[in-house]
């Protein structure tokens, strides 16, 4: 059986229920592993969300893409229609896949149903963790079997991948095989600087990614009013989402009388952030202490991506941030959910602007040594030969 919407059959497949490409932190991770995959295969079929911007099809020399767009209201609904249109795809290229790579439950369902090629389960976030925080009123009945169908991906799924040690551990509790689980740590490209911009102040500190509560943006609107006398001083706020789901921000920070030293991005592209990045006196990652960030663990970009500018980072002291950040050598870290603790190391950071500057380069180059993309794709590729050595050979037309 062929889809009509495919002109290859495919040896490696990679899904993920995040829109791509976007600027959020998904995206980045999704280029660099389905990219790593589909070098490993000579090719391969990339199912992702899109919207009305994006083609439903595209096709890159031997990469096909395919996107489900369908506009449902009810999240789970669409996460069932996702996994069908999932699954008309893989009946259709059944006869050649030899691997599988997947990014959520929702994609596993499908893949893991009847499979005949191997498995990699690829875990950065777990619903039954993440969805109280969008839906507060989602019914127990429902966190319980999704936390099933994760159960589910556990075992079915030949090998699962983390960012963290901490989501590794946590993983373990839950009960998964230790041999299963290989970490595979995000990773930042080192780039040389670019010029500064026009369009920012002289001095000021960054925040950049989504706005979702567990970010702690609030935290850092709170701490950034607590340095009003530094009144040369701005804050640049670089969210990778619609300007509305600022708007609450941006109300508390009229409140807080900062609004005038605030400075607003949205969705901005990766040739845009990074000056703003480069330049900036100091990075802030003011993660909440919340399940979401220690039940779960998170291995943030945004972190890692400020360390290889050369810029330091001022984040919230938890497991899976010591992985990255040597408290007072190459960045610095707070206890969270603490505006007073997160206002007094950005001022005493920047009372030292020569500590600051030999902080920023220890930064560059632990990312250097440690966190590159080349670094973590290269262990990627090794754990696909490991698992199917086969996994050679160009897509079939």
């Amino acid at each position: 059986m062929k889809n009509e919407l495919l002109q290859l059959n495919h040896q490696a497949l990679y899904a993920a229920f995040d829109r791509f490409p976007s600027r959020k932190g998904a995206a980045v991770h999704i280029n660099q592993m389905a990219g790593t995959l589909f070098d490993a295969a000579n090719g391969g079929l990339l199912f992702v969300l899109g919207d009305d911007a994006l083609p439903a099809y595209q096709r890159e020399d031997q990469v096909e893409i395919v996107r489900f767009s369908k506009s449902i209201a009810n999240f789970l609904d669409r996460t069932l229609a996702y996994g069908r249109a999932l699954r008309k795809l893989l009946k259709a290229q059944r006869d050649t896949l030899k691997l599988c790579h997947f990014r959520d439950v929702w994609s596993g369902i499908a893949v893991l149903e009847k499979k005949n090629y191997v498995t990699v389960f690829e875990v950065n976030a777990l619903p039954s963790i993440e969805l109280p925080y969008t839906y507060p009123n989602l019914a127990p009945a429902t966190l319980d079997k999704i936390r099933l169908a994760e159960q589910f991906c556990f075992v079915a799924s030949d090998a699962i991948i983390t960012p963290s040690h901490s989501l590794q551990e946590n993983l373990i509790k839950r009960g998964v095989d230790a041999d299963k689980i290989t970490v595979i740590a995000n990773g930042a490209t080192i780039q040389p600087k670019p010029p500064r911009p026009a369009n920012v102040p002289e001095r000021y500190l960054i925040y950049f990614g989504a706005l979702q509560r567990w970010q702690g943006v609030e935290v850092l609107l709170r701490s950034f009013a607590r340095l009003a006398d530094l009144t040369d001083l701005h804050l640049v706020i670089c969210a990778s989402t619609h300007p509305r789901t600022a708007r609450a921000y941006q109300k508390l920070a009229t409140k807080l009388e900062i609004a005038e030293r605030l400075h607003w991005f949205f969705a901005l592209e990766e040739d845009e952030l990074a000056p703003l990045r480069a330049h900036a006196q100091l990075s802030v990652a003011p993660l909440i202490e919340c399940s979401r960030n220690l039940e779960q663990g998170c291995a943030p970009l945004k972190i890692l991506e400020s360390m290889a500018a050369g810029v330091p980072v001022v984040a919230s002291d938890m497991p899976s941030v010591r992985e990255i950040i040597n408290d007072k050598i190459d960045g610095k870290l707070v206890r969270p959910d603490r505006p007073s603790d997160l206002a007094r190391a950005i001022r005493v950071m920047l009372e030292y602007p020569e500590t600051l500057q030999a902080m920023g380069e220890r930064a560059r180059r632990r990312i250097e040594e440690h966190f590159t993309w080349e670094k973590s794709t290269d262990e990627l590729r090794a754990l696909y030969h490991s698992l199917c050595p086969e996994l050679t050979g160009k897509s079939i037309a």
